[in-house]
């Protein structure tokens, strides 16, 4: 009995090890099959956001020509400088903040050459759907809709406009932080706190950049020969 108890327990523990041996081969083999699409979708979704954020047709690839560097907190900024015909006309930064509502939230940050803010897109975020997900568009000009009054009796009412775009603003000369805290910018109403992680988002990319052009400029051939 005691022997016929003790076979039972070894096919058992067998047969489990072969269906975790099997099971984990299947899902690495299901991984295997989809890693490559999702870095695909990942990749294009980036070069869509590029686009979207530089003004004027480019010529060059910016995923080719970008390079990452490392924040002060740990975190690593990417850029990707955009070109036609060798001129620069703006560099898109995938950027970050971890000051969101909700965790962190990705950005990609389009800067002219002179460093305002062309554009921007926003890559992912955790924020409180209709509350600070309005990041989306609340940071960029509006066209003021005419009221059903306006429209009847032709006539403008004069109101007060939210001053919350960003775009054409410059980081470097401008303080883009909310009114709440001495800045330029209206906050997403009832979302303070999303508005204050999209434009920590927003500076850390800037401040990247400006590091990153003074860098350069301190390592070209020119400025070593002085």
């Amino acid at each position: 009995m005691g022997k016929k108890l003790e076979s039972n327990f070894k096919n058992m523990v067998l047969v489990l090890f072969t269906i975790t041996l099997i099971s984990s081969a299947a899902v690495a083999y299901v991984n295997s099959l989809t890693a490559e699409p999702i870095e695909e979708a990942k990749q294009a979704k980036q070069v869509k956001a590029i686009r979207e954020v530089i003004p004027g047709k480019f010529d060059n690839d910016p995923m080719a020509e970008a390079w990452a560097e490392k924040t002060p907190d740990g975190g690593i900024l990417e850029f990707y400088p955009a070109k036609k015909e060798g001129q620069l006309l703006g560099t898109a930064v995938k950027t970050y903040t971890n000051n969101g509502f909700g965790g962190t939230v990705w950005l990609m940050v389009g800067f002219n050459p002179d460093g305002t803010i062309a554009n921007y897109s926003v890559l992912d975020h955790k924020e409180t759907p209709g509350l600070g997900s309005k990041m989306d568009s609340w940071f960029k000009p509006t066209q003021k809709e005419k009221s059903l009054i306006e429209r009847i009796f032709g006539f403008e009412v004069k109101s007060v406009e939210k001053q919350s775009s960003v775009i054409g603003k410059n980081p470097e000369t401008q303080a883009l932080a909310v009114s709440k805290d001495g800045g330029e910018v209206d906050a997403i109403t009832a979302a303070t706190i999303s508005s204050r992680a999209f434009l920590d988002a927003i500076n850390r990319a800037a401040n990247g950049l400006k590091g990153s052009r003074e860098q350069t400029s301190a390592t070209t051939p020119e400025n070593k020969n002085n």
